[in-house]
């Protein structure tokens, strides 16, 4: 169960600050300088860090994580954002499986309970939270580790069969024919043309 207590002020302005991450290079260190250069010149950005490190795009040091970097391609952006958010806030996906803008109430009352905080800060968590989720696609199925690992290990099942069958290849064995002529003690040009003939003929034919 997960239910990060982080928000920004500027949760209407997650979409810009996602697609430039996505348009951008990844840092070494996602630094505060770092948002800046990304043009987020007010302190109110800041909060980003915490809540890039909640969704998992970030590491505790601030290192972009496997996760920022497949957000970056734009074909799959949507599904991991998905799994961002349902691992992040997986105890409001276990009250809602998609949860909108309807569900504000809701998903405020959860956070004043969880976290016991006043109204204000729900208001932003849920804020935050909900401007997310266009970012989202919320119908794709989410990769579980199980699936994961199976993937991985027909992979690597895979990988051998293609070892065996290429070192079979290089051990199977190979048949060669020798043909051995002994030739008449003979002067005679056309008997060694006939049999020259006779062997193009039937060998090489």
């Amino acid at each position: 169960m997960a239910l990060p207590d982080v928000y920004v002020q500027v949760y209407g302005q997650l979409p810009e600050v996602f697609k430039r991450l996505s348009d951008g290079q990844a840092p070494d260190k996602f630094t505060r300088q770092y948002v800046k250069d990304l043009g987020f010149q007010s302190a109110s950005f800041h909060a980003l860090i915490p809540l890039l490190k909640s969704l998992g795009f970030l590491a505790s040091d601030g290192a972009p994580t496997a996760r920022y970097h497949a957000y970056r391609d734009q074909s799959q952006a949507r599904r991991v954002m998905a799994e961002a958010l349902r691992e992040a806030y997986s105890d409001l996906f276990t009250i809602k499986a998609e949860p909108t803008e309807a569900d504000r109430a809701l998903i405020e009352g959860k956070f004043k309970s969880v976290h016991n905080t006043g109204e204000r800060p729900a208001k932003l968590m849920t804020s935050t939270f909900l401007s997310l989720l266009p970012l989202a696609d919320l119908k794709s199925a989410p990769t579980s580790k199980a699936t994961e690992s199976k993937m991985e290990i027909k992979a690597e099942k895979a990988d051998h069969l293609h070892a065996d069958d290429r070192r079979s290849a290089s051990h199977r064995p190979t048949l060669h024919y020798n043909i051995q002529i002994h030739l008449p003690s003979t002067k005679d040009v056309e008997v060694f043309n006939a049999i020259f003939k006779s062997l193009r003929e039937h060998l090489l034919d």
